[in-house]
């Protein structure tokens, strides 16, 4: 079995974190690009790797930087990946609360403090 390579694995992982903050599903980031729910797993686990017009595309979908993608990674070592532990966290710690009212007023509060609107599932 061949291992996933680490910034593969990395660029997953920030796709995962900005979908979830985001508040989409794997398959509404599936439809939009014409994909499996199953590819976006892959793409989080870092089985697959995302191709460069496929990343710009996640890119536009997110209104993030392609480079948002590779943020923590240690230049020095591609082995040693450093994600961003705060805001996995705060995802993880969110999606914990079952009260959807008290959730909504957290997202809430962290788009006045942040001066950014984070996409909501209608």
């Amino acid at each position: 079995m061949i291992m996933a390579h680490p910034v593969d694995v990395h660029v997953g992982q920030k796709l995962k974190q900005i979908r979830t903050l985001r508040r989409h599903s794997q398959t509404d980031i599936a439809q939009r690009l014409g994909l499996s729910f199953q590819q976006i797993q892959k793409y989080e686990i870092g089985s697959n790797r995302i191709a460069a017009s496929r990343l710009f595309e996640l890119a536009q979908i997110f209104d993030v930087s392609p480079a948002y993608f590779f943020e923590g990674v240690n230049g020095a070592n591609d082995s040693e990946v450093t994600p961003c532990n705060t805001s996995t966290t705060i995802s993880k710690a969110l999606a914990a609360i079952e009260d959807e009212t008290v959730k909504t007023r957290i997202v809430t509060f962290i788009e006045d403090i942040s001066g950014m609107a984070v996409g909501r599932q209608g």
